[in-house]
């Protein structure tokens, strides 16, 4: 009896014990329960709370690209549109030809961009603008204000990362100076429906460039209207267009000069109503862009383009003239206008060579001066030139070709030699800063470029 007692007051200690252990954990698994409960609510609450800026940072697109490079010129200081001038007595440089770093902000139907360019000479913008997309139709119709590539042709808009030459054409250094504009355009491009194949895009700018102010309340309208024509079954593609610029130029004094006379020469109108006057600045343009997926010699592209127009310029420059009136707004420039005709053309052949090369070849031609050839230029009698014509009247023709090699999804190696080839004016030429182009200046450059691009 006394065992039985005893056993069954052991069962009741250990039951209690193993109950009150139960318990005590119970209330404490309960108690970190609650207390995990409010964490996780307090994360919850935290996070809808930040999520708005998370949403924004999500729109946020940050994209860029460097491009460092080395060049050899044939000459000491040679000039050329290369990347700019060399220093004089040197020929070898190091260069950071452009350092992008771009911020794209996108939204349901806007967009917001801006674009830096960082190199050994500074920081300086390249885009700064916004963009609507029309929400009756958001994937056609497009308005965009601020600074950006002027609407016109085909190489502009084309972007320097993904262009195989290192540089643009000579006729579109020349002519469009940095690309941009300040300015307003509408652009049409729909996706679907029958005029899908459509690209419109026209717009107002200052036509100083996207860094300068503007100088007088005329405003020059730039447009381009092409066609983007797929032929899937046959591997191929074709886009094509005609572009046009009509600009006005205020003179800021009463000279006024246009090719006249037997010899040609420059010849002055000294009118004083001359002075404020406006004259033309209009091209008028044509590019083609064809690709093709061959069966034996793989991918392939050839793009074309033509400009002709009216250049209002300086006597010893052939880029557009710019009126300016300094800060304090005394006195404009006092040079005068000389009114030229140019043409120019480019054509540039690219061909894959498996998936990670590209050959490179490229062509192109710019006369600054249509109405006048080399032996118009430089004519001298009795030892005195008869003309007043400058090395901005001369035509030229750059020969380019080049290897692309990508040796990642970020990384291309680039190397390119170009060889520009000048008029040459007239064998009579004795003295002057022409008498190097009585035959063709040394200014071949070879580039070695690597780009980064993410």
């Amino acid at each position: 009896m006394k065992t039985c007692f005893r056993v069954a007051a052991a069962a009741l200690v250990i039951g209690y014990a193993l109950f009150t252990k139960s318990a005590i954990a119970a209330d404490t698994n309960e108690e970190a329960i609650v207390a995990l409960k409010g964490q996780i609510a307090g994360m919850e609450e935290q996070m809808l709370a930040n999520q708005p800026v998370l949403d924004g940072l999500a729109k946020i697109k940050l994209t860029g690209y460097i491009q460092s490079q080395f060049q050899i010129a044939d000459t000491d200081g040679a000039a050329g549109f290369s990347g700019g001038n060399f220093p004089a007595g040197n020929h070898q440089r190091f260069l950071i030809r452009r350092g992008r770093l771009k911020v794209n902000y996108v939204n349901n139907l806007t967009q917001y961009v801006l674009q830096f360019d960082v190199t050994q000479g500074g920081v300086a913008i390249k885009d700064a603008y916004l963009s609507y997309n029309f929400p009756w139709d958001k994937k056609a119709w497009t308005i965009t204000a601020g600074g950006f590539d002027r609407p016109f042709g085909f190489e502009i808009s084309y972007s320097s990362s993904n262009r195989e030459s290192p540089e643009r054409s000579r006729m579109y250094q020349v002519l469009f100076p940095g690309e941009r504009d300040l300015g307003l355009k509408f652009d049409y491009a729909p996706d679907s429906g029958p005029m899908k194949f459509l690209r419109a895009k026209v717009g107002a700018f200052n036509g100083m460039g996207v860094t300068a102010v503007e100088n007088d309340n005329n405003k020059d309208i730039i447009g381009r209207l092409g066609v983007a024509l797929p032929f899937y079954d046959q591997n191929m593609a074709l886009d094509a267009g005609v572009s046009m610029y009509m600009g006005k130029v205020r003179n800021g004094d009463k000279y006024q000069y246009a090719v006249e006379g037997t010899p040609k020469k420059w010849m002055v109108d000294s009118t004083s109503t001359n002075k404020n006057m406006y004259y033309d600045r209009n091209y008028m343009g044509f590019d083609a862009q064809f690709y093709a997926d061959m069966p034996v010699i793989g991918g392939l592209s050839l793009r074309m383009e033509f400009i002709s127009g009216d250049q209002p310029s300086l006597n010893g420059s052939n880029t557009f003239y710019i009126y300016t009136t300094p800060a304090t707004g005394v006195s404009p420039l006092t040079t005068g206008v000389y009114q030229r005709k140019f043409s120019g053309y480019y054509v540039n052949y690219v061909q894959n060579i498996g998936l990670m090369d590209q050959f490179v070849l490229k062509y192109d031609s710019f006369d600054p001066n249509t109405d006048v050839e080399g032996d118009d230029i430089g004519l001298t009698n009795a030892n005195v030139r008869v003309d007043n014509f400058t090395s901005a009247d001369v035509q030229w023709t750059t020969l380019g070709f080049g290897w692309v090699h990508h040796m990642d999804g970020n990384v291309k190696l680039v190397i390119y030699y170009d060889m520009p080839t000048n008029e040459n004016v007239s064998s009579t030429l004795l003295v002057g800063s022409l008498l190097p182009f009585k035959e063709d200046i040394k200014d071949n450059v070879l580039t070695v470029r690597m780009q980064y691009k993410f």
